[in-house]
């Protein structure tokens, strides 16, 4: 019994210290709560039947928007507890191995669990409904695709109050994260949860470029695509090039620690240096899979909000290929110092530094669509424009990071967090809260409060500047990156701690965004119209939220920003008066992928304790599922053209 205890003493952490015991403590009462109220009010089977087994896009898109939202609480809970850490000389807030394991997962949290689902998410939304199709070419492969992606952030975030979390910085570098150097579980969730969830993107890549290249309203050209489709759809040939190379290096990397081959360890005749190129072959393009989104998300914005067609479209749709192709080619600027020589560098910096020309091409055209149109500066409008000058300074430090002979002083030093900082928080983070405050209407039929918003932006913002903008000068004064503490009588000090105040400012500013949701939810105002701005594209011209077949006919497309064309026309979403409905063909739920998630969750705790007969358990368990799947005829129904007119009659557009 006293060896059982140990273990489980071990196995649960329960001799790390209170910040341990205190999250064992709240994980198990959020836990034991949401069972008991989703008991007490008999909620569990509406659960099961109208989220946990839909294929509806618009559904998979919120539960991923929730999910992002939860991982960016936790994210920025390890940022808070790192810069509590920071805030002064010789500190001892957290121990030397905590701050290693808090920073990894912040880092792993933020770009792979936060930003990826919240992209992903609106993929979901308002592909496709803007461009006039019922769901995406194969609902059944979305709904795997984000219960892979929720197993995988479970698993890594159990990693913090089981076994251990990772420790060796988000990317993960050899030799510092092999067994002789880094033992126990820890770097285990990072391995398997990135390859589970990675499954799951590059599932989430093929359906959206087959969606958007097959499943277009007629009339709907390539180049009459709304301008966030065309970020989604060069954003997944990307993810389909790119996360392969990650899922390589991760599956290596879990040989060596888990069967003990030697890849990647110097001493067996492998070469650590290959791992970090394939990471950085996938990280670089990684960078853009989450910003190109991010653009597409503002220019919709700024032509709705500047009430005016976009600014230069074909310029922006080249530019984004230019992006594309660019994003594969500048990987090795990571590692100017390693000796590689002046030509190598010199190489990379050039198409390091040509990156940032059609990057500049959209600002000036968001610029353009603004000027002289009639500017409304709602909060997603806030957001986007708030996005311009904070993107431009990371855009511009990274030019500086592109020249070689620079980047041997700026490497590894805060100048580059604050960098990094600035392109995906001042790029990814802004644009996610700027389609949260655009599309909110269309997923709930209710629109958040406009002055809650506009304190969520200023807190939000300003203390972004305050935390980030400080650190380009503790790089410039030699602060190097992770470091856990650091002495007094270098001047680091107060810097730390105005940064450490901006930082607390983003978590006010977090928390009044949660509460403008709640009020929101219970005060808002309700979207009886479908189209609250007096929108462009075609998500707003469904009800808000659209129904599960999205349109009752599909519309004929005759330009660009086309629902904008039916309104000045008088035209109808349901075409001429009198054309009949039909039965529209849909898919049916399914409570198989969500199983499946439960197998590669079973199988990935084996893969990361070693416990080889869980491993096979889970493995069997997923092939049984696709099996089952193999043999599944009627998988699809018909809503009958009875329920469709009832619904559209509500809807006003009978």
């Amino acid at each position: 019994m006293n060896g059982f205890a140990n273990w489980a003493v071990h196995f649960f952490m329960l001799d790390e210290g209170p910040l341990i015991w205190l999250s064992d403590f709240l994980i198990g009462c959020a836990t034991i709560g949401i069972i008991v109220a989703l008991t007490y009010f008999k909620l569990w089977k509406w659960l099961w039947d109208n989220w946990l087994t839909t294929v509806d896009h618009k559904k998979i898109g919120i539960m991923y928007l929730v999910a992002a939202v939860l991982m960016l609480f936790r994210g920025g809970t390890d940022g808070l507890l790192m810069r509590a850490q920071l805030s002064w000389p010789n500190l001892h807030f957290l121990n030397a191995d905590h701050y290693d394991q808090i920073f990894t997962t912040h880092g792993t949290i933020m770009i792979l669990f936060m930003a990826m689902p919240a992209i992903i998410g609106f993929f979901n939304v308002a592909v496709p409904l803007q461009i006039g199709c019922r769901d995406v070419a194969f609902p059944y492969l979305n709904a795997i695709s984000f219960w892979l992606f929720f197993a995988a952030a479970l698993l890594f975030n159990l990693s913090f109050v089981v076994g251990g979390s990772p420790d060796g910085g988000w990317t993960s570098y050899p030799p510092y994260v092999e067994n002789a150097f880094d033992p126990g579980p820890g770097e285990n969730y990072f391995l398997v949860a990135l390859q589970i969830t990675g499954i799951g993107t590059i599932a989430t890549g093929v359906n959206f470029l087959l969606t958007i290249l097959r499943m277009r309203a007629p009339g709907m050209t390539m180049m009459r695509l709304p301008m966030f489709t065309w970020s989604v759809f060069i954003t997944s040939i990307i993810i389909v090039f790119a996360f392969p190379v990650l899922t390589v290096a991760l599956a290596l990397l879990l040989i060596d620690r888990d069967f003990g081959s030697h890849f990647f360890t110097v001493t067996g005749g492998g070469m650590p240096m290959q791992y970090i190129n394939l990471f950085w072959i996938w990280g670089h393009p990684e960078v853009y899979i989450v910003i190109l989104p991010a653009f597409g998300i503002f220019s919709e914005v700024v032509s709705t909000f500047s009430h005016k067609r976009l600014f230069g479209y074909s310029a922006m749709v080249v530019s984004m290929i230019a992006i594309a192709i660019l994003s594969f080619i500048v990987w090795v600027h990571h590692f100017f110092t390693m000796g590689a020589g002046p030509g190598v560098n010199s190489f990379f910096g050039v198409s390091t530094m040509a990156i940032a020309i059609p990057t500049g091409v959209k600002i000036f055209n968001w610029l353009f669509t603004m000027h002289k149109g009639r500017v409304e500066f709602t909060s997603a409008m806030l957001w986007a424009v708030g996005f311009i000058p904070n993107f431009l300074i990371g855009g511009l430090t990274g030019v500086m990071l592109a020249v070689p002979p620079a980047d041997y002083q700026y490497h590894n030093s805060y100048f580059l967090i604050a960098h990094f900082h600035y392109v995906l928080i001042g790029g990814t983070v802004f644009g996610v809260f700027a389609a949260i405050y655009y599309w909110w209407p269309k997923m709930f039929g209710v629109l958040l409060d406009e002055k809650l918003g506009r304190w969520h932006f200023w807190t939000f913002m300003i203390g972004f500047n305050i935390c980030f903008f400080p650190q380009f000068f503790l790089g410039f004064m030699g602060m190097q990156r992770r470091m856990y503490t650091y002495p007094a009588g270098y001047g680091w000090g107060i810097i730390n701690l105005i940064s450490t105040v901006g930082a607390v400012l983003m978590g006010v500013g977090f928390l009044i965004f949660v509460w403008n949701v709640l009020w929101s939810a219970r005060f808002g105002q309700r979207d009886t119209t479908g189209d609250p701005w007096d929108g462009r594209s075609l998500e707003w011209a469904t009800t808000s939220p659209a129904p599960e077949y999205n349109f009752a006919i599909i519309p004929t497309i005759k330009g660009r920003d086309a629902w904008w064309l039916m309104k000045k026309t008088g035209e109808s979403i349901n075409g001429p008066k009198g054309v009949p409905f039909r039965p529209i063909h849909m898919p049916n739920n399914s409570g198989r992928p969500i199983i499946m998630s439960l197998f590669f969750f079973i199988a990935g705790a084996g893969f990361i304790f070693q416990w080889w007969i869980l491993a096979i358990i889970g493995l069997l368990g997923v092939l049984v599922t696709m099996a089952q799947r193999s043999f599944e005829y009627h998988d699809h129904h018909y809503i009958p053209v009875e329920e469709i007119e009832k619904t559209e009659a509500a809807a006003g557009r009978l």
